[in-house]
C-alpha cells in the first residue's frame, strides 16, 4: 500500500508539473502572439534590403500631418501577396490605414469606388484619390506623395536643336529617364521652342538635353522669361567637341545667359586619372564623383557614386538678384584638357588640375530655380542605372519642383546574385546533398540500432 500511495502522490507531483509546464507554454505562446499581433516586425536579411522600405518612403511616412488610407481590392485569396509590402507602411505611422476589399463579393462598392481590376490600390488624403499602377514601393509610394502633394508634375523636355531624344530606345537616348519621370510623378512632354517660343504653361520643369547646335535668341529668351518669372529648369551642356560628325556648337546665347546667372561653363573636357573608373570599366572620359558637399540636391547621397560621361567644368558666382552653389566637384585627380578638336585622349603638363565643379545649383528672382549640369549623359540610357545617377536625377528634379521633402534614396531594385558554378563543383553539390548526406543518415540509423539490438 506504502508504495501505491508513493507512486500516485509521484504521479500526481507529474502531473502537476506537466500542468503548470502546459500553462507557462501557453501563456508565453500567447503573449508572443499578441506582442506579434500589435508590433508587426521583420528582419531583411537580403543583401541591399530589397524587402526593406526605402528611407525616402519612411521620411514621408514619418512626417505625415494628415491620415493616409491605402486599400486593395482583389480577391481574398491574394491579399497575403499585398499584405507583405502594405503592412510595412501600415507599420511605419500610426495616420496610415490598410484595408483589403474582396472586389468580388463587394462589387457595388467596388463600382462606386472606381475599380476597374482586380489589385487596384487606391490611397486617399482627405477628398483626394490616387491610384497605385502596381504592387510595387515606387507606385504605392508616388501614389501617396500625388495625393499630398495634389497631383502630378509636369517635366517638359526641349526638343528641336540635336538634343537627346525622349522616347529613344538606344544607348544615348532618354527613355529610361522618362519612365523614371512618369514612375515617380512626373507627366512627360516635348517642346520645340524654335517654332513657338514659348513655355508652355503647364509645364513644372523644363530640361534642356544637351542641344548639339546652338538655340537662336528668341529660343533662349523664352527659357530666361520663364525661370526668372519663377520657373525651374535643368540645363545640360556638353563640351562643345570638334572631332566628330555630330560635333557640339559653342550655343553662345545659352553660355551668355547662365553667366548672367552666375555659372560660366568653361571649354573643355574634364579627364579622371584616380583609376576609381576602371574598377567599372569606364575610361578617364567619365569623371567620377563619391563625396558631395551639403546642398539638398546630395545631403543624402553621402559616399554613393555618381558619373559624368564627357562632361565640361563649370565656374559659379553669386550675380546680381541670383545666387548659385557648386552641386557636384570632382576629386584632385582629375585634368582639364582643352584640345577638343582631336579624339586622343592625352593630358598635358599646361593642363589645369582639378577639382572642378560639374554641377551647380541657383535661384534667380527669388522663386525662379535652375541646375546647371556640365554633361547630359550621365541619364542616357547606357548610364542612368550607373550607382547613384538615377537618385542625383530625381533630386534635382525634387529640388526645382520645391519637394525637399521627398529627396532620399528611392526604392531598391533586386540585385543579380546568381551563382555561377563549374561542372565539378555541380557535380561535388550533387553527390553530397543527394548521395553522401542520405548514406550517412542511413549509417547513422543502422549503428544506432545495432548498439540497441
Amino acid at each position: 500500500m506504502h508504495d501505491n500511495g508513493f507512486l500516485q502522490a509521484r504521479q500526481t507531483k507529474f502531473a502537476a508539473y506537466t500542468a503548470v509546464y502546459v500553462l507557462i507554454v501557453l501563456a508565453v505562446l500567447g503573449v508572443l502572439n499578441f506582442l506579434a499581433n500589435r508590433y508587426n516586425k521583420t528582419y531583411d536579411a537580403t543583401g541591399n534590403k530589397q524587402f526593406t522600405l526605402s528611407d525616402q518612403t519612411v521620411k514621408i511616412a514619418k512626417d505625415l500631418n494628415k491620415d493616409v488610407s491605402i486599400t486593395y481590392w482583389d480577391q481574398p485569396t491574394r491579399f497575403a501577396a499585398a499584405k507583405d509590402l502594405l503592412e510595412r507602411y501600415k507599420n511605419l505611422s500610426p495616420k496610415i490605414n490598410v484595408t483589403y476589399q474582396d472586389a468580388d463579393k463587394n462589387r457595388t462598392k467596388a463600382i462606386a469606388a472606381g475599380v476597374k481590376t482586380l489589385g487596384t490600390i487606391q490611397v486617399d488624403v482627405g477628398d483626394k484619390r490616387q491610384e497605385a499602377k502596381s504592387l510595387s514601393e515606387e507606385q504605392v509610394t508616388g501614389a501617396i506623395v500625388r495625393a499630398l502633394k495634389g497631383g502630378e508634375r509636369m517635366t517638359c523636355f526641349v526638343v528641336g536643336s540635336g538634343e537627346h531624344a525622349l522616347d529613344d530606345s538606344e544607348r544615348i537616348g532618354y527613355a529610361q529617364a522618362k519612365q523614371l519621370l512618369e514612375a515617380n510623378n512626373y507627366k512627360t512632354q516635348s517642346i520645340k521652342l524654335i517654332e513657338k517660343p514659348e513655355i508652355p504653361l503647364d509645364c513644372t520643369v523644363v530640361l534642356v538635353p544637351g542641344p548639339t547646335h546652338d538655340y537662336v535668341q528668341p529660343e533662349v529668351d523664352a527659357l530666361k522669361k520663364f525661370v526668372e518669372g519663377g520657373g525651374k529648369a535643368i540645363f545640360m551642356m556638353d563640351p562643345p567637341l570638334k572631332f566628330s560628325s555630330q560635333s557640339v556648337d559653342d550655343n553662345a546665347a545659352l553660355a551668355t545667359m547662365l553667366a548672367g546667372w552666375g555659372v560660366t561653363l568653361d571649354k573643355n573636357m574634364v579627364l579622371d586619372t584616380s583609376g576609381v573608373g576602371q574598377i567599372f570599366g569606364m575610361g578617364p572620359e567619365v569623371p567620377l564623383v563619391t563625396h558631395y558637399g551639403t546642398h539638398a540636391i546630395v545631403r543624402t547621397l553621402k559616399d554613393v557614386a555618381t558619373g559624368f560621361p564627357l562632361a565640361r567644368s563649370m565656374k559659379v558666382n553669386d550675380v546680381g538678384n541670383s545666387k548659385v552653389e557648386s552641386v557636384i566637384e570632382t576629386s584632385d585627380n582629375t585634368f582639364a584638357t582643352t584640345n577638343l578638336a582631336s579624339a586622343e585622349i592625352a593630358i598635358k603638363a599646361t593642363d589645369k588640375k582639378g577639382p572642378f565643379t560639374l554641377a551647380a545649383a541657383g535661384t534667380v528672382g527669388g522663386s525662379g530655380r535652375f541646375v546647371v549640369t556640365g554633361s547630359s549623359s550621365f541619364i542616357a540610357n547606357f548610364f542612368l542605372r550607373f550607382n547613384g545617377n538615377r537618385d542625383l536625377f530625381l533630386n534635382m528634379m525634387n529640388w526645382l519642383s520645391a519637394d525637399e521633402d521627398l529627396i532620399s534614396i528611392r526604392p531598391k531594385e533586386p540585385e543579380d546574385r546568381r551563382l555561377s558554378m563549374t561542372r565539378n563543383q555541380m557535380a561535388m553539390v550533387f553527390y553530397s546533398s543527394v548521395l553522401a548526406i542520405p548514406l550517412l543518415i542511413v549509417a547513422a540509423g543502422v549503428s544506432v540500432w545495432w548498439k540497441r539490438r
